[in-house]
This record gives structure tokens, C-alpha cells and sequence, in this order.
């Protein structure tokens, strides 16, 4: 199969020029059914998570309050359109216990939590176009995740898209039915989010921790990539 490319607009890095996004590409994945000893460190996360914040102090925190700046300067109100990492994280300080989705999922819920960055995985098995994360047209295609409502994003909105078939809208809100990482994935990546004061040694350190639990959990062969200002594009195989 030939390489298809990841880019990030440089509209994208216009408006953030710090921001880096790490990428952990893993292939021959062994997805099937969940571990135990993976949901023990979920829960274990829950409980750092409800020691460290409150609902009352989380948008305060520097992490997630970078988001919600960001969002703000994008347009999109925080209070309509929350950052993923936010809306996880309200999740846990209410008390919940976050379901068991898959091994893959799991790991990436897990490094979510443990460092309260926007983590996304996407199944690329499935994949035939380049992806980015670009300003949308408006003539984008977006399924959301658990229905078949079609939806167009907002001119100039952040999505990140497989040709025009959106996988994320608003950068890191919402993620569509189409790369959903399942039982029966083999190679998907996950998306490491980092803005300011997270700097790009950070997110390499938290790409090495995710290559490291994929490999102890499914097996497969990783790749990490880092997509910056200066490095906005790469090649990747869709597996």
C-alpha cells in the first residue's frame, strides 16, 4: 500500500504556534476483549484524578485551561462545546467510573486521565485519503459517534478529516462513527495533544508511555511522530 500524509494546516499553527501534536502509529495490534490488570489502572487514575481536582477547581488547572482559552479564541464557547479532556475529566469528578470500551481505548482513557491531555485514537485499517487538521469549507461530511445524522461543520472550524469525511470536530470535541477504534482494529493511531505550558518534550514523553502500554497489552510494531510548526507533514502507511 502506498503512504498517504498527515498535515496540519499552518492556519492551525498560526493561531497556536506552540502547539505540538504527537502521533502514535501502531500496526498488528491484538485488540480483542478488555484486561483486568489495564482497569486496574483506569480506576487507580479515577481516584489521582479526584485527589488532584474538584469540579470546582478543574477549569482552573493550567492544562485544562489552555483548551478553554483556545476554544474561546476559536469561537466555540466552552460551556457549549467543551474540550474532550474536560468533559472526560467531568465525568470522573462526579463520581463515575468511566466503562471499559476496549483494550485501545482503554489506554488511551488511561493516558488521558494520568495527564489530563485530549488523547484520540483512530482506526487507520480503514483508511484510503490523507488526513489533516485543517480549517473546515463547510462541505465536510461528520457522522457522530452512536448515530447516522449526517452533519457539515462551520466554515473555518478545526476539524481533522480524511479527505472530507470529518473524524474530529472542533479539534478535540467530538469524534465521528467512522475511525472508531474496535475489537477488530489492527493498526490505528492516537493523537497526543499538547498546548502550552505542555511543551514537546512532554508529549514525546507521553507518546513513549502509550507505544509502551500498546505493546505490553496488544503487541504490534509503533511509530511516533511528532507534528509541529516546523515538521507539520509525514508519511504514513494506513496499515
Amino acid at each position: 500500500m502506498s503512504d498517504l500524509t498527515y498535515t496540519i494546516d499552518p492556519t492551525v499553527f498560526s493561531f497556536f504556534p506552540d502547539y505540538v501534536r504527537g502521533v502514535v502509529f501502531a500496526y498488528g495490534v491484538q485488540n480483542s476483549g478488555t484486561s483486568p490488570a489495564l482497569l486496574a489502572l483506569l480506576r487507580a487514575a479515577e481516584v489521582e484524578v479526584r485527589e488532584r481536582l474538584t469540579l470546582e477547581t478543574l477549569t482552573a488547572h493550567p492544562r485544562i485551561a489552555a483548551w478553554r482559552e483556545a476554544f474561546r479564541r476559536l469561537g466555540y464557547k466552552p460551556g457549549d462545546f467543551r474540550p474532550s479532556i474536560e468533559a472526560l475529566l467531568r465525568r470522573v469528578l462526579r463520581g463515575q467510573d468511566l466503562p471499559s470500551i476496549n483494550t485501545l481505548v482503554d489506554i488511551g482513557t488511561l493516558i488521558s486521565l494520568r495527564y489530563l491531555l485530549p488523547i484520540g485514537g483512530h482506526a487507520i485499517d480503514v483508511v484510503t485519503q490523507d488526513i489533516a487538521l485543517r480549517p473546515a469549507t463547510g462541505v465536510e461530511r461528520f457522522v457522530p459517534f452512536g448515530t447516522e445524522e449526517l452533519e457539515h461543520p462551520m466554515p473555518g472550524e478545526f476539524v481533522f478529516v480524511e479527505g472530507d469525511v470529518v473524524l474530529t470536530r472542533r479539534w478535540s470535541w467530538r469524534q465521528a462513527q467512522h475511525t472508531l477504534v474496535a475489537p477488530e482494529t489492527r493498526a490505528l493511531e492516537f493523537n497526543v495533544d499538547g498546548l502550552p505550558p505542555v511543551t514537546g518534550d512532554d508529549v514525546k514523553s507521553i507518546c513513549r508511555e502509550v507505544s509502551e502500554l500498546v505493546m505490553h497489552f496488544c503487541g504490534g510494531q509503533i511509530r511516533v511522530a511528532l507534528l509541529t510548526r516546523d515538521q507539520p507533514c509525514i508519511a504514513f502507511c494506513a496499515g
